[in-house]
């Protein structure tokens, strides 16, 4: 590989370029106001086009303008015919393809497979305005546009289907997207390094199918393909299984060997001169090295995993360790006749490359196409700030590490708060608030392994699971400093953090707890235990319940030394791989003792490539070695009962007792359906398929005419019931107005149900006394 160059070291500064432009171009008219006649590059999105850092055709767009490109967006086109694909013309260079900042299939459809009623990401949320596996489709029509013309594939969708995964959609493996999408290159992860340099080349004359030596980048090549005769192949296309046992010479057989392969029986074999070479430690260090870099991993085939869910899971315990850029190996896989070839994950940027890209000049606002259209998406993120890329959490369920990676790249103090200025100066709407300074994890702005030898050399999957790591240094120092200068600029009322924090690393700083607490709750703080059975989060890689409730009691130490009313949003994941019935029934247990009633609450989804998924899928677990005789993995498959593992998140809701009394009595746990404090949900009433929620409580139902006061309907919560006051608030964003403050009468104690009336009299008027 290539060693690295900065980004803009051959960028002039920004007082000797050339003006940026107010949006890039997405018609011939605004091609033509700018005197362009041609593009050198055209980015095509499944999302609506938002001149921002935090949407990826923007920062890609801006980085490759600011390199001296010109750019533009073709954002949620047709996909039914070519046309739309050339409505800015033939790009100079090549077609720049991406699904937009979620994956097309995610985007799309939820846990249960059906269609989403909206996306976050089009004008007005309007649905089905993108394809499904929208990459594959994109680069389609664009080649059938300009055929000849390069196209590479990036973003989430493509750097997460770059092997051949398991896809949830259709439940079968399927191939590389490289070899259905027909690209001719695929750069996975954060793209920013390889995009530059790939332009440069092909810039300077370089062809499409000549760039094999870019970290990042996975293409396709002959099988059997090697970059040159130094490379070695290490196959790993077998699961671990005993090698071949040769039998102990015997010590008292008068026979001579036989050696004929290497002697005559008349001649003795010409002695084979050796030379010593002697080495210091450093030249065999670099030795070892040089036979690294130059190591292939062969994975097991597409036609062997796709039949095998053993060998698929064995596939992606192989891909998860090749992982870390310091020490990961390139990946082979065979695809029929080729093979997908997949160099080393891409270099983190340092902190002034990150700078660069989020200090390019953002128009920070939606493209004027879309009119006063309201983009959900934009709404969320128009006043927050990307301070930090990456997750060395390792979550299996999650695809950031997979993506983005795990060591952490930060963004600079001074950096971070003048993008605070810019959003005060130049977004619409501002009102003084920051709505989150964060990214994909709120807690780990600048943290990092304490020795960059240990670093490049770790193979772990996660950096705090089973413990955190004694060499990952766990200050919170430099993000209290960030909290505290962003509070000070002018015009900033009040700095909320909204991303996800992780807690267990938290609470290794009291300060920084008591500093978020203090200042940058509004009230509510979403954190994520995500379950409360050891089984579940062993296959999680999460943290026990137990660092949940030593953080819960320092926020509610600080909340009340700040005299604030504040309160937990604790997430959940149902049906996960792992999750036995009675390992849910015993965190529904957990939430009615707590007396939690979730509101917003999400079904296990399995994404491409996370190792959850390799779980889902193959029944395995791929956080150990791999064999025919490993760990089987339970797994919640069938729709009834992953139905059934989100119905015990929301055991208060009417909608779900019908098919939690099913599951119970099939699990011998009746005994937990009845009226007491002791019971989880009630036994059946007449009528309760009317019954509602309301404000996180069970609401009544309405009393049909000669139906009794308490015997026809609910009782009050168990609570309530008993005169008691709840120690906790629900789990839904309306917390505020469920926290109970004192003990409420039932509303069936004090509705006056009216008598019949008497029968009317022969001959009588009716509506008459």
């Amino acid at each position: 590989m290539n060693p690295p160059t900065n980004l803009f070291a051959t960028v002039a500064k920004r007082s000797a370029r050339a003006p940026s432009v107010p949006f890039l171009p997405m018609s011939r008219a605004e091609m033509e106001t700018l005197g362009w006649d041609q593009c050198d590059i055209i980015l095509v999105t499944g999302d609506a086009y938002i001149d921002h850092p935090s949407f990826g055709m923007a920062l890609v767009g801006r980085l490759l303008e600011a390199q001296g490109y010109r750019v533009g967006i073709i954002a949620q086109p047709d996909w039914n015919s070519a046309e739309a694909f050339r409505v800015l013309g033939k790009p100079r260079l090549y077609y720049g393809i991406t699904a937009g900042n979620m994956d097309s299939m995610v985007n799309r459809y939820t846990a249960d497979r059906k269609i989403r009623s909206d996306d976050a990401y089009t004008p007005n949320a309007e649905p089905n305005k993108r394809p499904d596996r929208a990459v594959t489709v994109y680069a389609q029509r664009a080649r059938e546009a300009y055929p000849g013309t390069p196209i590479i594939i990036g973003s989430i969708e493509a750097s997460l289907r770059r092997i051949a995964h398991y896809d949830y959609w259709s439940d079968k493996v399927r191939k590389s997207v490289l070899t259905e999408s027909k690209a001719d290159l695929l750069i996975f992860g954060n793209a920013e390094r390889a995009l530059v340099d790939l332009t440069r080349r092909l810039d300077m004359g370089e062809k499409i199918k000549d760039i094999k030596d870019l970290r990042g980048t996975a293409f396709l090549v002959p099988h059997g393909w090697m970059p040159s005769p130094e490379w070695a192949v290490h196959n790993s296309t077998r699961v671990d299984v005993p090698g071949r046992v040769d039998p102990h010479p015997d010590p008292y057989a008068m026979a001579k060997e036989d050696k004929k392969e290497c002697a005559t029986e008349n001649a003795a074999p010409e002695p084979v001169v050796k030379p010593v070479i002697i080495m210091t430690r450093e030249e065999r260090l670099a030795a070892a090295k040089e036979k690294h870099n130059k190591t292939v991993v062969r994975l097991p085939s597409y036609d062997v995993v796709k039949d095998d869910p053993v060998m698929y899971a064995h596939a992606s315990r192989v891909f998860h360790l090749e992982s870390n850029p310091g020490n990961a190996r390139a990946l082979v896989q065979q695809h029929g006749d080729r093979d997908v070839w997949m160099n080393p994950p891409p270099l983190p940027l340092a902190m002034d490359e990150m700078d660069g890209v989020y200090d390019m000049e953002y128009s920070r606002a939606p493209h004027p196409s879309y009119g006063n259209a309201n983009i959900p998406a934009w709404e969320m993120i128009r006043f927050s700030v990307n301070i930090m890329r990456g997750c060395f959490g390792g979550c299996t369920f999650c695809s950031i590490t997979e993506h983005e990676g795990r060591i952490i790249q930060s963004r600079s103090e001074p950096s971070i708060l003048r993008e605070i200025e810019h959003i005060r100066d130049k977004t619409k709407g501002f009102t003084g608030i920051i709505s989150d300074l964060g990214g994909p994890t709120a807690n780990m702005y600048r943290l990092s392994c304490k020795d960059k030898e240990i670093e490049t050399t770790c193979r772990r999957l996660s950096c705090v699971y089973p413990s955190i790591c004694v060499n990952l240094g766990t200050d919170h120092s430099k993000l209290i400093q960030l909290y505290r200068k962003a509070r000070e600029i002018k015009g900033v009322k009040k700095i909320l953090i909204q991303s996800g924090l992780r807690y267990d690393l938290a609470v290794r700083s009291p300060e920084y707890v008591k500093e978020l607490v203090t200042h940058h709750v509004g009230g509510l703080l979403k954190i994520a235990p995500e379950h409360t059975e050891s089984n579940v989060l062993s296959k999680m890689m999460k943290p026990g319940i137990g660092a949940y409730d030593e953080f819960k009691a320092m926020f509610e130490k600080y909340s009340l030394e700040a005299g604030k009313k504040q309160y937990l949003i604790p997430y959940f994941i149902a049906a996960h791989p792992g999750t036995t019935d009675e390992d849910m029934l015993n965190l529904a247990l957990w939430l009615k003792k707590n007396n939690f009633r979730l509101d917003q609450v999400q079904t296990f989804m399995p994404t491409p490539m996370a190792m959850a998924s390799a779980m889902y899928h193959s029944r395995r677990n791929p956080l150990h070695k791999v064999t025919e005789t490993s760990e089987v993995v339970e797994t919640p498959r069938n729709m009834k009962q992953r139905q059934a593992h989100k119905a015990f998140l929301r055991y208060y809701d009417p909608k779900n007792w019908p098919i939690l009394r099913d599951t119970l009595r099939r699990m011998g746990r009746g005994d937990l359906i009845g009226d007491g404090e002791r019971h989880l949900i009630p036994p059946y009433r007449v009528g309760e398929e009317n019954f509602k929620v309301s404000q996180g409580k069970r609401a009544m139902p309405t009393l049909a005419p000669g139906q009794q006061k308490r015997g026809a309907g609910l009782p009050p919560p168990a609570h309530i019931a008993r005169g008691g006051k709840p120690n906790a608030l629900t789990g839904s964003m309306t917390a505020r107005a469920t926290v109970e403050t004192k003990a409420r009468p039932s509303i069936l104690d004090t509705i006056k149900v009216k008598p019949k009336a008497a029968p009317a009299k022969p001959g009588a008027r009716p509506g008459r006394k």
